[in-house]
């Protein structure tokens, strides 16, 4: 049986966990999910564990389970953005996709020609998705944020640990996970008001506002 995405292709340009779990749950309702990997590395969570699938040999990396279980039903190719022959082949990508996710800090795709204002132009109908720490505007815009920071300003930790102790962090990465399902649904509504308004949209996701969310 087809399914429910199934002709909607998604360009996946994020890294560790928000971004590919969102573009994960979309190759699991049968979106085309397209992985833009660094050269000769690739994501960092190929290198992540124990556990690993395959343990790393003399010619080949480890393949680590947390990569392959937020990055299942994918394809994947590595490319070099800080490159032009990279940047244009990202953009002739583009050209024919539905949805973009990444999840740099801001601004840092502008330097590459691949930020909303640059990638609208070559795809109108785009749904763009930016995943940050802190949102693109206000006074912690620039930070870096991760999960464990956040779960800590957001006050998650201040919920979790033993009665009367000192705050904890959650045993999984839960910020990065709730905002990869924000991202998802926020993607799926996209989709689905482009049928009405017939032009793609701009999706801004903090994992601090869906942590306090």
């Amino acid at each position: 049986m087809a399914g429910a995405l199934e002709g909607i292709k998604v360009i996946d340009l994020s890294r560790i966990l928000a971004g590919p779990w969102a573009s994960q749950m979309l190759a699991d309702f049968g979106a085309q999910v397209i992985k833009i990997e660094r050269p000769n590395k690739g994501d960092d969570t190929r290198y992540w564990g124990p556990p690993f699938i395959k343990e790393k040999t003399s010619t080949q990396p480890p393949q680590a389970a947390y990569f392959h279980s937020t990055n299942r039903n994918k394809q994947s190719i590595a490319i070099d953005i800080q490159h032009k022959t990279g940047q244009q082949i990202i953009k002739d990508l583009v050209k024919n996709a539905d949805v973009f996710i990444e999840n740099f800090k801001v601004g840092a795709l502008a330097r590459y020609g691949l930020d909303y204002p640059k990638l609208k132009l070559l795809n109108p109908n785009l749904i763009y998705c930016s995943i940050t720490g802190f949102g693109q505007t206000g006074p912690s815009s620039e930070r870096a944020g991760y999960d464990a920071m956040i779960q800590g300003e957001g006050g998650l930790m201040s919920i979790t640990g033993v009665a009367n102790g000192e705050p904890m962090k959650a045993g999984v990465a839960l910020t990065d996970i709730m905002t990869g399902l924000y991202c998802s649904n926020a993607i799926l509504a996209a989709l689905m008001a482009r049928n009405h308004i017939d032009k793609g949209q701009y999706i801004d996701i903090a994992l601090l506002d869906v942590q306090v969310a």
